[in-house]
C-alpha cells in the first residue's frame, strides 16, 4: 500500500493565488486555512461578506501572516459570477488555482436569479461560468489547476437534459443533487479533453471528501446523527481537494477521494467513478447546454 498523503506533502504555496468559493463553512474553510497557512494567498469568495470577515479574522487569530480576502460572490447569480470575474481581473493577472467548492444539497426546489432549478444552477452552471470567465489569468499561471468538488453522490444522477429545470417532473432532491455531482464531473473530464493540446490551459481535476461531518447536508433528515456516528473530520474529508490542488504529480482529468471504506474516509488517493460519468457524448451535451444556458464559450 502506498504511504499516506497528509498535509505535509503540501507544498509551499508562496506567491500563488487561489480563489475557494464557499469559503465560510465546512471544506472550503479548512482549504481556506490551510493554503493560507502554507502561504498562498487566498480569495474566499462567498455570499455573506460578514460571516466571511469573522472566518477570516479566526483564521488571523490562528495564522497571523495569512494573507486572505473576501469577496462577495453568489454563483446562484451569472450577474454576480461576472462582476466577480472582472473585479479579481482587475486585480490580478493570475491565478494558480481555482476550486470550485460552494454547492447546495438536497435543498427544497427553488430556482436561481437565471430561472436554474438551484442544485444545478448553484452547483455546475454558476461554476461553469466562473471557470470560463477566470481562463485568462488561468492561463496566464504557469501549472494552474481547477479543482471541482464532486461527490459518491454523483452516483444517484442521470441528467434529463430535456427538463434538466425539474419543470416537467415531480421534484427528487436527491436526484437533482446527484445530477448537479455528475456535471461536475463530466464538465472536468470534458475540459480535461478539450483543453489537452493547449499547454497554457488549466489541469482540470476533481475531487470529493468521502462522508465528512460539514453543514452541508442541514436538508437531509437525521445528517446531524449520521454525521456524529459516520462522518469523518473535516479537516480529513478536506484533503481530497487539497491533493488534487497541490500535488504536483497530478494530472488533468484525475478524481480523488478517500482511500477506506468505499471511498467514505480516510487519506485521499486517486480514484474512479461510475461508467455513466465517462458518457462523452453526454459530456458533449452538457457542454454544449450549460454554454447555452449561462452565455458563455470556451
Amino acid at each position: 500500500m502506498s504511504r499516506k498523503w497528509t498535509h505535509a506533502d503540501i507544498p509551499d504555496q508562496s506567491g500563488k493565488v487561489v480563489i475557494i468559493t464557499g469559503a465560510t463553512s465546512g471544506l472550503g474553510k479548512e482549504a481556506s486555512r490551510v493554503l493560507a497557512e502554507k502561504g498562498a494567498t487566498v480569495i474566499m469568495a462567498i455570499r455573506n461578506t460578514e460571516k466571511g470577515e469573522k472566518v477570516a479574522h479566526e483564521i488571523r487569530k490562528e495564522h497571523s501572516k495569512a494573507k486572505l480576502e473576501i469577496k462577495e460572490l453568489d454563483l446562484a447569480s451569472l450577474k454576480s459570477v461576472e462582476k466577480f470575474s472582472k473585479e479579481f481581473i482587475e486585480q490580478y493577472d493570475q491565478l494558480h488555482i481555482l476550486i470550485n467548492n460552494a454547492g447546495v444539497m438536497m435543498c427544497p426546489y427553488s430556482k436561481t436569479a437565471d430561472g436554474f432549478e438551484i442544485q444545478m444552477g448553484t452547483n455546475h452552471l454558476g461554476h461553469f461560468a466562473l471557470t470560463r470567465r477566470l481562463m485568462a489569468p488561468l492561463k496566464h499561471a504557469e501549472g494552474s489547476r481547477v479543482v471541482s468538488t464532486s461527490s459518491l453522490g454523483h452516483r444517484m444522477g442521470d441528467i434529463n437534459f430535456d427538463d434538466i429545470n425539474w419543470e416537467k417532473r415531480k421534484y427528487n432532491t436527491a436526484k437533482a443533487y446527484g445530477d448537479s455531482k455528475l456535471a461536475n464531473l463530466y464538465f472536468t473530464y470534458e475540459a480535461s479533453r478539450k483543453f489537452s493540446n493547449d499547454p497554457s490551459a488549466p489541469k482540470m481535476v476533481a475531487a470529493h471528501p468521502g462522508v465528512t461531518a460539514t453543514d452541508l447536508g442541514r436538508h437531509v433528515k437525521f445528517a446531524e446523527i449520521f454525521n456524529a456516528i459516520i462522518a469523518q473530520s473535516v479537516q480529513k474529508g478536506t484533503l481530497p481537494t487539497l491533493r488534487a490542488a497541490t500535488d504536483p504529480s497530478v494530472q488533468s482529468g484525475e478524481y480523488f477521494g478517500p482511500r477506506s471504506l468505499f471511498e467514505t474516509r480516510g487519506h485521499p488517493k486517486k480514484v474512479d467513478s461510475n461508467e455513466l460519468s465517462k458518457n462523452t457524448e453526454k459530456a458533449q451535451k452538457l457542454w454544449e447546454m450549460s454554454e447555452k444556458m449561462t452565455g458563455v464559450t470556451f
